[in-house]
């Protein structure tokens, strides 16, 4: 970890409770709608020594730039209505179903 600037003191913070809308990039039968909800675009492509060996993604165009989702990841709706990505492990660890929570 980078040292702190002198005299900059950090200080805890905790995540507001905010409810997301996000879907898991699970199936390839479903990546057409998944693309559709976010303003994605399906993309594949195939090993030239296997053919039949074909990645699926998608890109998303997101505050930061065309960002991918791979099969696996959560396509996440944030609080302003932007798109984004995330990796199965930081959503498992970050966000659990609306109704588990209150």
């Amino acid at each position: 970890m980078a040292p702190v600037a002198a005299g900059a003191r950090p200080a805890r913070y905790r995540k507001k409770p905010v409810e997301i809308e996000a879907v898991e990039f699970d199936s390839w039968q479903d990546m057409e709608d998944i693309a559709r909800w976010c303003g994605g675009r399906v993309r594949s492509e195939a090993k030239p020594s296997d053919r039949t060996d074909v990645r699926y993604w998608i890109d998303i165009p997101t505050l930061e730039g065309v960002m991918q989702a791979s099969m696996g990841d959560w396509i996440i709706r944030g609080v302003k209505g932007e798109y984004y990505p995330c990796k199965p492990d930081v959503f498992a660890a970050s966000y659990e179903p609306a109704e588990a929570a209150r």
